[in-house]
């Protein structure tokens, strides 16, 4: 799995071969087959994976933090965007490859984004008389400018977005923008 998230980084889910893939895993293609269906199933294990350790870094992150939501959130994007600075292959995989390599990854990743926007609503103030939409957004915007860092290859800087993006997530809930 790690071999195929390399790949994938390097030249992206289309140009990836099995060849390509058991040569950098340093096993047999009939190893990788005796695992794997193929390829579609390997990036798709990769991904799964990828997205449980993402997860599970922000979940503990939340549930560790202090008891304000403001808290709680800010802790959780810290160790998503650490989580993405320690392991460029595997957000690469989520976060920009997955949209488009196949349909099933492409569903995989709406099915994870979801995962994310429920795990913001869980965190965020209740009842705030918001958008039903706004955690949507939120993630959305979020997932979008880590894609644009991570095409760029700026994954080990993602920590350095902390402020910029925990103030886009943290305002709503805070006021900014209401009509005085």
């Amino acid at each position: 799995m790690d071999a195929m998230a390399e790949l994938c980084a390097e030249q992206g889910y289309e140009a990836t071969k099995i060849a390509d893939i058991v040569r950098r895993a340093r096993v047999a293609r009939k190893t990788l087959y005796d695992n794997f269906d193929g390829k579609e199933e390997l990036f798709l294990a990769s991904f799964d994976s990828a997205v449980e350790d993402a997860f599970g870094r922000v979940e503990e992150a939340c549930k560790g933090a202090e008891a304000g939501w403001a808290d709680r959130v800010a802790a959780g994007l810290r160790a998503f965007l650490a989580y993405i600075a320690e392991n460029p292959a595997a957000a690469r995989v989520c976060l920009v490859e997955a949209i488009s390599a196949t349909p099933t990854a492409s569903a995989r990743y709406d099915a994870a984004v979801q995962r994310f926007i429920e795990l913001l609503g869980r965190n965020a103030p209740p009842e705030t008389g918001l958008p039903d939409t706004l955690e949507e957004t939120l993630v959305g915007g979020v997932a979008w400018i880590l894609h644009q860092r991570i095409r760029r290859g700026e994954t080990e800087q993602a920590l350095d977005l902390t402020p910029e993006l925990l103030d886009f997530l943290l305002s709503p809930y805070q006021g900014v923008g209401k009509s005085k």
